[in-house]
């Protein structure tokens, strides 16, 4: 399903509201302006407040596991906004709130 490639100014957090960053950007391929992402690297999450009972059990990175279909750059798929992954060490989803709405990709 085609969507909005993400850059490093796409706002990407876990289920429990931490803000999860690009480790690893391309930073040969733009889209408007900002690096895009792809799937070759985790994103690091800052700020989780997950815990279970009573014990902090943030989520620390973000694996994708699904990405682009069709485009890839530097021979990874691209993350677009219906791109899925999973947050270590708890398995919730991320949530992609914000991308950049020129650049399309399926």
């Amino acid at each position: 399903m085609p969507g909005p490639i993400l850059t490093t100014g796409s706002v990407i957090t876990c289920a429990h509201g931490g803000m999860a960053q690009a480790t690893a950007p391309n930073p040969r391929v733009m889209a408007v302006g900002m690096p895009i992402v792809t799937m070759a690297a985790p994103h690091a999450i800052a700020g989780c407040v997950f815990n279970i009972s009573g014990a902090p059990s943030p989520c620390v990175t973000a694996t994708w596991i699904v990405g682009a279909v069709r485009v890839m750059a530097g021979g990874m798929p691209v993350l677009i906004q219906t791109s899925q992954a999973v947050c270590a060490p708890n398995g919730t989803p991320v949530i992609i709130s914000v991308t950049q709405p020129r650049v399309i990709g399926t």
